[in-house]
């Protein structure tokens, strides 16, 4: 059930459809499903956290939100290249 209060979103739609994972024609949990399929543990959790934090930090965060990124994305270098010796 969704409860509206004037000027704000309902908590229902923060859960379901926050407005900073939902731009344009696709879902950034939909962009994830597919870019992480295939991955499995921290390769996974890494790329998919790059994708959250590059796709929504125009309208949340912003550098911060590319900080955390870039934390995920050298973390996930760092992996692939272990796994790559």
């Amino acid at each position: 059930m969704k409860t509206e209060t004037k000027g704000k979103k309902s908590h229902s739609d923060m859960v379901n459809r926050p407005t900073h994972y939902t731009q344009g024609k696709v879902e950034c949990i939909d962009a994830i499903e597919s870019a992480t399929m295939g991955l499995i543990g921290i390769v996974a959790v890494c790329v998919a956290n790059v994708i959250k934090y590059v796709w929504r930090f125009a309208l949340k965060n912003g550098i911060e939100d590319l900080d955390k990124a870039d934390y995920y994305l050298q973390k996930l270098r760092k992996k692939v290249r272990e796994n790559n010796k």
